[in-house]
């Protein structure tokens, strides 16, 4: 039995986005002495351009240097790598398992922009999929002080920073579908990402001990190389299959794999709330990217986007 090649791209992408969510944090939170999250954010925007140099390979090494090009590539480049800078920061003070549940609800923000600013209509699997969202969040949100992982409020208050600019970005890449194409349009993002790295490196603190081997660095980039690949992976399943299946699939189970993996390796548990709050966003998310993928000018930008339904990576 022959197995379709957009079935084989479309599986191993939540794979490698969802390995990469439970592994991003293990360089900073769980190796003695750390990798900065700081300098994790520059290695990953450096492992976008060999992803970058394959795609412009593909395009004939042609870039659109247009005035339009430009200010919608970067608007969508800078949100997503804002977002992408908050979230190396954030997975340091909060676990993972609640993390990327709620930045994977980034749909909701687009959702609510389209509507508003692109006089969209919202189909009723798009309303619930906002308003179990919201709920979902919540719950995520709700920390019992003796029981709970974490402590503290300003990594749950950064995260949802992140869900609003990757919710703003996708709204970008919707609305600029006509204007720019995928090829440029990952030239900016990758092109931001590196424009964002000083900003990272004097964030760092050099005067703690810093992990210089193999476990630093070098891990780093092993790891960052699945978000770079997975969104190449997610162009391909939908250049040769069905956008209308490839992603609802990735998106549905990419944070599946992320929680699962994460609860395995790092022995931490949600509580009661938190995990009706897993399952909730779960839902959310598969309501929204169904609803999405219906529209036709959607399908062409969402490609693009990070760990998101759309992102919907940064």
């Amino acid at each position: 039995m022959k197995i379709s090649r957009w079935l084989l791209f479309a599986l191993a992408t939540p794979v490698l986005w969802g390995v990469w969510g439970a592994l991003t944090e293990y360089p900073e939170k769980w190796i003695s002495p750390p990798f900065p999250a700081t300098l994790g954010y520059v290695v990953w925007s450096l492992t976008m351009i060999p992803v970058l140099l394959f795609v412009l390979w593909r395009n004939k090494w042609k870039v659109d240097t247009s005035s339009r090009s430009i200010l919608y590539g970067s608007a969508v480049g800078f949100s997503g790598a804002a977002g992408q800078l908050l979230l190396f920061w954030v997975l340091t003070k909060g676990p993972a398992y609640i993390i990327f549940p709620i930045i994977c609800l980034s749909p909701a923000v687009t959702i609510l922009l389209s509507v508003t600013l692109l006089r969209e209509r919202a189909r009723g699997t798009a309303t619930l999929g906002i308003l179990l969202s919201m709920l979902a969040i919540f719950l995520l949100s709700l920390q019992e002080p003796d029981s709970s992982p974490v402590h503290g409020h300003l990594w749950i208050v950064l995260t949802i920073m992140i869900f609003l600019l990757w919710g703003v970005q996708a709204y970008f890449m919707k609305s600029s579908a006509d204007s720019i194409s995928s090829e440029d349009l990952f030239f900016y993002m990758t092109l931001t990402g590196l424009l964002l790295s000083p900003i990272a490196v004097l964030m760092t603190d050099f005067s703690v001990p810093i992990n210089w081997g193999f476990k630093g660095a070098p891990l780093t980039a092993l790891i960052q190389s699945l978000n770079a690949w997975g969104c190449l992976l997610f162009v391909l399943a939908i250049r040769f299959g069905k956008a209308i299946i490839v992603v609802p699939m990735v998106n549905g189970l990419f944070p599946v794999v992320t929680i699962a993996l994460s609860l395995v390796l790092y022995h931490t548990f949600p509580t009661r709330l938190n995990l009706l709050g897993i399952l909730l966003a779960l839902v959310a998310i598969l309501l929204m990217a169904f609803d999405e993928v219906q529209n036709e000018p959607v399908l062409e930008s969402a490609h693009l986007q990070r760990p998101q339904t759309k992102a919907e990576m940064r």
